[in-house]
């Protein structure tokens, strides 16, 4: 059974194939490879998709819709002449097409897709991703981030080993992605981004411009002259990336006027989103320990990423020429395709290897001391940009006296307050009654590529174990396939500091410890603190180069017998 794959996009998608050892993509309906991301109603009622739609988004504004991506997920409800869809609904209404136009262009039906999501969507935003699949016909085979498949293709494309940066902006949504690809490894080492900064608020931007020259507010502007002064600003945005000036035309109220802004004029008017983009370029570059200045390339992708401002930003911060050979629009649809053949074990890519990391932190609400559930503080168990799959665990304690129950709320997110993370599930563990802090919890995050968490408690005094599975980006596989994946997942179940060879180590440095004094005594005292915090982040690769380390350390340290 063939597998598409769908970059489903804020402001256009596309569908791809693997199809004899190469990425092709499908052409839609019109002969075009990039479907307008819009739907909308006739007069009849009957749904129109693509092109179309995006016509009549000027001309129809009550029967036509566009920018629903950026609330999937949410309850946010679209109203379209007498009826009302979810953005899940509109999105699986824009799948459903580019899978019609995928069979009729391989010529049998399809049913199995990977489809690409912004590396920075929630385990909520995927889900209903997912969902909007569900509801076109199609099954999931994998969510992809969108920084990846862009990674693959330009990796492919390169065929040498560097270490790149993929800066992802499109109609609605911002990611950045720090990779490095090495002797047909492919590891994603930072995933950051902004869920709700695209092209289309440099648009809202140029449209309040507008407004303000004219002297009117938007909220005055009926919905045709709003949707006719977007499409004015969208293009003017567009046409200032090849020219100096442009006249934006601009209708209200039976008025006519003709707006003259430059590209400097333009600049200074988006300022502040250009400095939305740095956070999560600097995150990025914080969070893998790169130096800009070991970075070899920068892939832009997204067609927001074609803007001077943009372009002019990323060569200021990273020093580098942005690549653009590669098409930004069509990169992720290509490498989703190449994703497709490594999934099919194609020969021609048996020696590539591609690695991803969580691109949120994963953890546990814990009581700050005064029992409030609103109060709750997050401890994260699997931090931001951790290699997957990932196996961590950390231990909790009772906090009142006679507790019956250690109640585990799992979040996602990287606040400090609970309150303001995504909440994942709940796990419910008897503990006998004891005064508060005699009882302990050990709880281990288990966390698969496909965004499957597995959650489980063991109570230390008693041995009893309590587990629960969420279901992240694939809340549709079958039993059949949890159990496979749970299976493959109870390799990573080791606690490192289990293992006896690190056991040994430390053991040693407490002795050396006692037989040092002054200086050289506190220095092996923070080395040994060191490996400690090592230890309980779980991170192997880490722990390995520490533990190298660290036995170099004892061996410089350890005193000579005085008898020698």
């Amino acid at each position: 059974m063939t597998i598409i794959g769908i970059d489903l996009g804020t402001t256009n998608s596309l569908v791809s194939v693997w199809q004899n050892s190469e990425s092709l993509l499908i052409p839609n309906a019109l002969g075009q490879y990039l479907t307008p991301s819009v739907v909308g109603l006739t007069d009849k009622g009957d749904v129109i998709i693509g092109e179309a739609a995006r016509i009549r988004l000027q001309t129809h504004p009550k029967l036509t819709t566009a920018r629903f991506k950026q609330f999937i997920g949410s309850d946010k409800v679209v109203t379209l002449g007498k009826r009302q869809f979810r953005s899940e609904e509109l999105s699986a209404l824009v799948l459903k097409s580019l899978k019609q136009d995928a069979e009729s262009f391989l010529g049998h039906s399809v049913r199995d897709a990977v489809i690409s999501v912004p590396a920075y969507f929630n385990d909520i935003q995927r889900t209903a991703t997912g969902n909007a699949a569900k509801i076109a016909g199609l099954t999931v085979k994998r969510l992809i981030n969108e920084p990846t498949a862009a990674a693959i293709a330009y990796g492919l494309h390169e065929k040498q080993d560097a270490t790149f940066i993929v800066f992802d902006i499109g109609g609605g949504t911002f990611d950045v992605s720090i990779l490095e690809l090495f002797d047909g490894v492919m590891q994603v080492t930072a995933s950051t981004g902004d869920n709700r900064l695209g092209g289309e608020d440099f648009d809202d931007l140029l449209m309040q411009w507008c407004c303000e020259q004219g002297e009117i507010t938007m909220g005055s502007l009926s919905l045709k002259e709003l949707a006719q002064l977007r499409f004015n600003c969208h293009a003017a945005k567009v046409a200032l990336t090849t020219t100096q000036k442009v006249e934006i035309p601009f209708a209200f109220g039976g008025k006519k006027l003709s707006l003259g802004l430059d590209r400097a004029q333009f600049a200074s008017l988006v300022e502040p989103l250009v400095q939305r983009l740095r956070k999560p370029l600097e995150r990025a570059l914080f969070d893998s320990k790169i130096e800009k200045a070991e970075l070899d390339a920068v892939v832009l992708v997204g067609g927001a990423s074609r803007m001077q401002v943009v372009r002019s930003l990323v060569s200021r911060l990273l020093g580098l020429i942005p690549k653009t050979h590669i098409n930004p629009d069509e990169i992720v649809a290509k490498g989703i395709a190449v994703q497709i053949g490594l999934m099919e074990d194609d020969v021609n890519l048996s020696e590539v290897v591609l690695t991803d990391v969580a691109p949120y932190s994963l953890g546990i609400g814990i009581s700050n001391g005064n029992q409030r559930e609103q109060s709750l503080l997050f401890h994260p168990i699997i931090e931001r940009n951790s290699p997957v799959p990932v196996s961590r665990s950390d231990v909790f304690y009772t906090v009142s006296d006679q507790q019956e129950v250690v109640r585990c709320k799992v979040f996602q997110g990287e606040s400090r307050l609970t309150d303001n993370n995504i909440l994942l599930g709940q796990i419910e563990v008897p503990v006998p009654k004891k005064p508060k802090g005699e009882e302990s919890v050990d709880i281990r995050f288990t966390y698969d590529i496909n965004g499957l968490l597995e959650v489980q408690a063991k109570v230390l005094s008693t041995g009893e174990e309590t587990a629960i599975i969420i279901k992240g980006n694939n809340a549709n596989m079958s039993d059949q396939e949890i159990q496979q994946r749970l299976a493959s997942l109870n390799e990573l179940k080791i606690h490192p500091r289990e293992q006896t060879q690190y056991n040994v180590q430390l053991l040693r440095g407490y002795r050396l410890f006692e037989d040092l004094v002054g200086e050289t005594r506190l220095m092996l005292g923070q080395v040994l603190e060191e490996f400690e915090r090592v230890l309980e982040r779980q991170d192997n690769q880490e722990i390995v180069q520490f533990s190298q380390y660290f036995d170099e350390v004892l061996l410089s340290l350890k005193p000579l017998s005085p008898l020698k």
